[in-house]
């Protein structure tokens, strides 16, 4: 009796096998005269040449659709068996419909998408520069655009790592009075950076991610002296570094790597004699080449009613 091993490392085994493997059990129904074991995260299959080929790649198939769309049912699992046993069967229909401003498939088939206009602007603009400036008020979905396009990146296989940052200024706090280091004094204001990417990661993936650092979320500080290839680079709140910080992130940039700064010029918390890095840079950098510009404003505001009103009022103080 031939023998293979799958692995299911990279995939969530509580969606493939399903809820009380009921997935699993449709597969090895379909199967009698082959013996499927599901052993951590290892698919053995052992039985005759031609059949092991159909479970493959069925499991293949299965394995793509839950890469894509971050959700798989008893249906879905049907569906596949009855394609590869009966290929001239319907077609498999899926509840997603093609859309070209789908980024990706978040937890449990969640569509994370464009869903302004400048929105829009800011993925073609990654697409083709390799640094992109975001530049906007609180609650346009830049920052969460900017994690969706470079999670979308890694999946692709596109980069080998993703690295998100932000400055460790005080927006009227004192970080000294939190305890631990610098990185679990900032831990808690990176908050909106796992929020995003508990939409679009399932758990145990990314918690695997964090471990071995193939996701790092870090303080600014802990990028210098670093060159960082292959990578997927975001640095958040960026309207709180300074000069020399900007330039310090900006150089760390090394080959086949893409860069999204996001920040917000309303909300800079540096002290008053210091020029915020994001605006200098603004001015220094437009023009060149490979470098985008993205403004959004209130008509992006996909938070409450309210967000967008908000900001209009303040922004008419200002002037």
């Amino acid at each position: 009796m031939l023998e293979k091993i799958i692995s299911l490392s990279d995939i969530s085994l509580i969606e493939f096998l399903g809820v009380s493997n009921s997935n699993f059990q449709l597969l090895t129904e379909a199967f009698p005269q082959t013996k499927i074991i599901a052993r951590g995260d290892q698919l053995i299959i052992r039985g005759s040449d031609d059949q092991m080929a159909l479970v493959e790649a069925i499991v293949n198939q299965c394995i793509q659709h839950l890469n894509k769309h971050n959700a798989f049912t008893a249906v879905h699992m049907k569906a596949y068996i009855e394609s590869i046993l009966n290929p001239t069967g319907e077609e498999i229909e899926t509840p997603w419909v093609e859309d070209k401003d789908v980024l990706l498939f978040g937890n449990k088939g969640i569509v994370i998408k464009a869903k302004t206009p400048n929105q829009r602007k800011l993925v073609d603009a990654a697409a083709s520069n390799d640094i992109v400036f975001a530049i906007g008020p609180a609650g346009t979905g830049k920052t969460y655009t900017a994690v969706a396009l470079a999670v979308k990146a890694l999946k692709n296989k596109e980069v080998k790592k993703i690295i998100i940052t932000r400055p460790a200024v005080e927006a009227g706090e004192n970080l000294g009075f939190l305890p631990g280091d610098l990185k679990e004094k900032i831990d808690p204001y990176l908050r909106p950076i796992y929020d995003a990417l508990d939409d679009m990661i399932p758990a145990e993936k990314l918690k695997f991610y964090l471990e071995n650092r193939t996701i790092e979320i870090a303080p600014l500080a802990y990028m210098r002296g670093r060159t960082l290839n292959k990578a997927f680079i975001l640095l958040d709140e960026a309207q709180n570094t300074t000069s020399m910080q900007m330039k310090m992130f900006l150089t760390r940039m090394g080959i086949q790597s893409k860069t999204i700064i996001t920040g917000d010029k309303s909300q800079v918390d540096l002290p008053k004699n210091q020029t915020s890095g994001l605006g200098e840079a603004e001015r220094i950098l437009g023009g060149i080449n490979g470098i985008a510009f993205v403004e959004l404003d209130g008509s992006d505001v996909v938070r409450h009613r309210l967000v967008r009103k908000i900001i209009e009022a303040y922004g008419k103080q200002d002037k």
